[in-house]
């Protein structure tokens, strides 16, 4: 019998995010150099990995067994496959009829961008603590949402609108200085949720810092190997898949939104009926303000049927939109 001696498949991208936090500051920035271009890094000499990171080459042997590699070749084998499947679909795939656009529009490089982005980060966000941080909103007496930049800022509302519908206490803020001013009033029946991709802007870090000074916890969206991260009493890794295409915006938007959608589905459904009858409530409230509904409308909260067993129909119409 032939035994192949190839080492067992797992997501390189994965690993090193559900790790990171445990890595040692040296390893943290071999692991985020990786996880800024992982193609510049599968196929970079062990001393360029350690020169671009500005770490020793022993470190960057640690790092690979620290991840679950035998060694730097493995480490680059495997990010060399993870890369590949980014590859594959900014190729824009060889089985599209002649009637597709091209593989070369703008529209199809847009979309192979998100596809590639939401793959790097799907098994990432499989190893992550969803749960655990669904429990923490649940028993939250308030939750506090922080977000700034482009899309932080947007979606930090986005995660308000969404707790609002599943009833829970929040607020969301993207101001700096009232961020600080609010983790300073916290305490331990409170939780932030941090949205940063990169993890590395000095006020949100600062305002997630004094939060956890005064007791409060921190569910972080962000990058996995950044000082946000660090900070996170749940962190839900967040992997950036930027590309030289400058003039488009950011892909990490989608992975973002992939992370916030899972944490607040993951509630919905630990709150069971609680949730099917807090969206009840708001169909009909919804229904009697538009003279009623069409049921098979796309939904943003497919419960389905307030009684018996889900169809998938009752809440087919926007919520709220």
């Amino acid at each position: 019998m032939n035994v192949s001696s190839e080492p067992p498949a797992f997501d390189i991208v994965a690993r090193i995010a559900e790790r990171a936090p445990e890595l040692r500051t040296a390893e943290r920035k071999v692991a985020a150099l990786i996880l800024d271009d992982l193609t510049g890094a599968s196929r970079a000499s062990i001393g360029a990995l350690a020169k671009k990171a500005a770490v020793s080459i022993a470190t960057v042997t640690r790092f690979a067994k620290a991840v679950g590699c035998e060694d730097v070749r493995e480490l680059k084998l495997r990010l060399a496959q993870a890369a590949a499947v980014g590859q594959r679909f900014l190729r824009g795939g060889g089985d599209r009829s002649s009637d597709d656009a091209l593989p070369d529009s703008l529209a199809s490089r847009i979309f192979d961008d998100i596809q590639t982005t939401l793959a790097h980060n799907r098994g990432a966000l499989q190893a992550a603590p969803i749960a655990a941080a669904a429990d923490a909103l649940v028993g939250a007496q308030m939750i506090y949402v922080f977000g700034m930049g482009g899309g932080s800022t947007a979606l930090a509302d986005e995660m308000r609108f969404r707790l609002v519908r599943l009833g829970r206490p929040v607020a969301s803020y993207q101001d700096g200085l009232l961020q600080r001013m609010v983790a300073a009033t916290l305490s331990k029946d409170h939780v932030v949720v941090a949205l940063s991709v990169t993890g590395r802007t000095p006020e949100m870090v600062e305002s997630c810092r004094v939060a956890r000074e005064y007791g409060a916890r921190v569910i972080a969206l962000t990058a996995p190997v950044s000082p946000l991260a660090q900070l996170a009493d749940w962190l839900i890794p967040v992997i950036a898949n930027e590309t030289d295409f400058i003039y488009k915006p950011s892909t990490s938007r989608y992975a973002m939104l992939m992370a916030l959608d899972l944490l607040v589905t993951e509630l919905a459904v630990k709150q069971g009926e609680t949730s099917r009858e807090l969206l009840r409530r708001m169909k009909h409230a919804l229904d009697a303000y538009r003279g009623g509904g069409d049921e098979r409308q796309p939904s943003g909260e497919p419960f389905g049927e307030p009684f018996g067993e889900p169809s998938g129909e009752y809440f087919r119409e926007p919520l709220g939109d």
